[in-house]
Order: structure tokens, then sequence, then C-alpha cells
């Protein structure tokens, strides 16, 4: 059974860097697109990044594009955040989770993905 666990999250202020984690076990990743979601107090859970296993194609939000970066490591079986130019309304818990590569439709459908972790909480201070 898949499980997924992140890490990373922490108090840090506006403009500075955190690099989130999410370490996989009980299985490979070659035939899925992992990605990160957020969710922040009283929103509902909103697509951030994500990464074809396989191939190393990318997938970012409007809203972090050109800020944060989605990467691999597949002999750890680890997928990273990182997250630059941090702002307030990055706040929020961070999850990652897992999707067939077949499934059709669009990657930040947060319902396609499964295997949650527990969430890694980011705060950001003005």
């Amino acid at each position: 059974q898949v499980q997924l666990v992140e890490s990373g999250g922490g108090l840090v202020q506006s403009g500075d860097s955190l690099r989130l984690s999410c370490a996989a076990s009980g299985s490979t990743f070659s035939n899925n697109y992992m990605g990160w979601f957020r969710q922040a107090p009283g929103k509902e859970r909103e697509f951030v990044a994500a990464i074809n296993w396989s191939s190393g194609s990318t997938y970012y939000s409007d809203s972090v594009k050109g800020r944060f970066t989605i990467s691999r490591d597949s002999a750890k079986n680890t997928m990273y955040l990182q997250m630059n130019s941090l702002k307030p309304e990055d706040t929020a818990v961070y999850y990652c989770g897992a999707r067939p590569l077949y499934y059709s439709g669009t990657i930040s459908y947060r319902n396609d993905y499964a295997a949650w972790g527990q969430g890694t909480q980011v705060t950001v201070s003005s």
C-alpha cells in the first residue's frame, strides 16, 4: 500500500525559501504523476504543482510559476517542492498525492489524486 509522508514545512518570513519533501513507500511511481496541493483555512485544497515521475515533465499553477520548483529523486522515491520568494498567501497545509498517468483530464484535478499524506504546515509572515 502506498504511503506518502510530507515534511519540511515551517514558519518563515515573506521572501524566504523552504523545501518540502514527500517521501513515498510501498510502491514505485513510474506510472504516476505526483502532485503538490495546498489547503488554507476555510478554503478548498488547490493544485500547486505536479511532475510526471517517468519523464520529469512539470506543471505549475499560475500563482506559483516562477517561484516554486517541483522535482523528484527516483533513487530515493522522494519528491520535492522548492519554494522561493514566499508570500503570506502561500500559507497553507501542503499535501502530496499520486495520480495514475493513464487518467485523462487536467493534471490539476484534485479528485484524481490519492494516497494523500498527512500534510505539512507552511506559514509565511509578512
